[in-house]
């Protein structure tokens, strides 16, 4: 199962490549001839009889060396790769079980551990947190400065003026950096890292069964500057949380180095096994025997022009699958026995849950799921629809580039400017984000015909995420105004402009008299959509909302 083979990069991959620095790294310790560790006083040096020996501190359980072909990759800032910020000091031990090596970190009440097994360039990881004494689930690896260069969105070696908090940064062309513009949903990658120089240096992430948020939570996963690089493995994370953490081990997570292509397969989550872990003794570790699988014959009632995915998710794990496109068949494996809620998700939107319980080494069938048609917002029958009732922004103006950019970005279209009904691209013309500071009073245009006009409606607007409680208004043709709508629960970070639309979806229905309609068909009724809250601050921090869709009723 070795990380050394020269593979090509696959479709899912989240490869970016990098330029080879001009400088040379500074060469490690000596490698020993053979698989095994040492002690050197102040760590202990494993190794993994091929091409890589790594060190961990004995007395803190940081990473403090990563040597690979002779070369050293860890550490900048005269900072060790670890969990946070560094756990301080905690009790590590080392043991060598056959081809495999193990050094545990006991901090408190969190565990941690690190694995190599002869012939690999990999190490594997594993984090067990019990409680909230350490305050998120963070691994980093930091990388030597000049080991990887470049300037993808995630970097900021090229922005130097600050322009949000510390981390969100502006060339001088306009574009924006930041550590957050990963532009990847949790189930989008398999792995993080960089090639240069023929030399590539991963994260190849866990199943994330013990994170939060779901598959379609997004965070930081990699940073790149000139003073060093960072790879993350985050569980929980402060920002844009949906769901209370988990707790439990978690793992194997791998650092793994190539000759500069991709990490192997093997290694990817949900085909990655590790039947030489099971007899290692970490607590909490579950084995294959020890788990069970959930599939579906089927799905019924689907929009084939959408992805669907099933969500498994309890207090103490969460899984996923894809269903599959030809007949909405799936498959979730390697799930720790419980009891769990389904759910089923057009895009990002959920429209049917259920209840599962799953035993271990057993597998729980479910026939053809009927999804109800009311539980799919765009059946619907509309006057009109702006957007697309999917759980996610895409497709309104800016949607794809909020992904990996700053609102206030160069490449951004205009936020303001109104939008006509019936002339065609009326998506594309509204802005996937309002903010009480920059854009609120957006203005829709639609006419009406005499028996529409004649009868009260439904309007709908459907948001998926909100900051400091940004909700919309709405007033039409300046007689009849909207009670304010009560807010949502929403993650109460920063989300909007740090590359995540990803919050809790919520749709707001105001309920519009027939009085307050034009009577004359041929005039547009006018809907003015303002952003309401007592919260936030100025600009883009000002409160604000992102978009799914929204859509006035027959």
């Amino acid at each position: 199962m070795s990380g050394s083979a020269n593979r090509p990069v696959g479709r899912r991959a989240f490869v970016l490549a990098a330029t080879a620095a001009g400088t040379a790294l500074t060469v490690g310790t000596a490698h020993a001839a053979a698989f095994g560790y040492s002690d050197d006083g102040s760590n202990y040096v494993v190794d993994t009889g091929a091409q890589l020996v790594f060190k961990v501190s004995k007395s803190t359980g940081d990473l403090t060396s990563l040597v690979y072909r002779g070369t050293e990759y860890q550490g900048y800032g005269g900072m060790n790769s670890h969990i946070e910020s560094g756990l301080g000091a905690s009790t590590v031990g080392i043991k060598q079980s056959g081809s495999t090596i193990l050094v545990s970190v006991t901090h408190g009440t969190l565990k941690h551990y690190y694995a190599a097994r002869s012939g690999e360039n990999n190490v594997y990881l594993w984090t067990d947190k019990a409680d909230t004494s350490v305050s998120a689930t963070r691994y980093i690896v930091r990388v030597k400065k000049g080991a990887f260069l470049n300037d993808e969105p995630d970097s900021y070696t090229y922005a130097p003026t600050t322009i949000e908090a510390s981390d969100v940064f502006r060339k001088s062309d306009g574009q924006t950096r930041s550590k957050h513009y990963s532009k990847r949903r949790v189930m989008d990658y398999d792995y993080v890292g960089w090639s240069a120089g023929g030399v590539g240096l991963w994260i190849v992430r866990s199943n994330h069964e013990k994170a939060s948020g779901g598959p379609f939570y997004r965070s930081l996963l990699r940073h790149q500057s000139a003073d060093g690089g960072g790879l993350y493995e985050i569980l929980y994370y402060g920002q844009n949380q949906t769901e209370a953490q988990r707790f439990g081990l978690q793992g194997p997570y791998v650092i793994a180095f190539t000759d500069g292509g991709a990490p192997s397969s093997a290694l990817f989550p949900g085909t990655l096994t590790t039947p030489w872990a099971d007899s290692l003794g970490i607590p909490g570790y579950v084995p294959a025997s020890g788990r069970g699988k959930v599939a579906g014959v089927g799905i019924s009632g689907r929009n084939t022009a959408h992805p669907y995915t099933v969500g498994l998710a309890n207090s103490a794990a969460q899984y996923w699958g894809s269903a599959r496109s030809s007949d909405g068949y799936f498959s979730v494996p390697g799930v720790l026995p419980g009891t769990y809620t389904l759910t089923v998700f057009k895009g990002e939107l959920a429209v049917y849950t259920t209840s599962v319980s799953v035993s271990a080494g057993g597998t729980t069938t479910l026939n053809t799921i009927a999804l109800p048609s009311s539980n799919d917002p765009a059946n619907a029958n509309a006057i009109w629809r702006i957007g697309d009732w999917n759980g996610t922004p895409g497709g309104f103006k800016n949607a794809d580039l909020m992904t990996y950019a700053h609102p206030s970005d160069a490449r951004a279209a205009s936020w303001t400017g109104n939008v006509v009904i019936g002339g065609g691209g009326e998506t594309a013309a509204f802005p996937c984000y309002l903010w009480k500071d920059v854009n609120s009073g957006l203005l829709v245009y639609f006419k009406l015909t005499a028996a529409q006009a004649a009868a009260a409606h439904t309007l709908r607007i459907g948001v998926t995420t909100a900051y400091a409680n940004g909700r919309p208004q709405v007033t039409v043709n300046d007689s009849w105004t909207s009670a304010v709508p009560s807010p949502p629960t929403q993650p109460n970070t920063r989300s909007l402009t740090n590359g995540s639309y990803r919050g809790n979806n919520h749709t707001f229905t105001y309920s519009v008299p027939a009085s307050a309609w034009k009577t004359d068909t041929s005039q547009y009724n006018v809907l003015r959509i303002d952003v309401v809250s007592g919260s936030g601050a100025t600009g883009f921090l000002s409160a604000g909302t992102a978009i799914d869709a929204l859509d006035l009723l027959m």
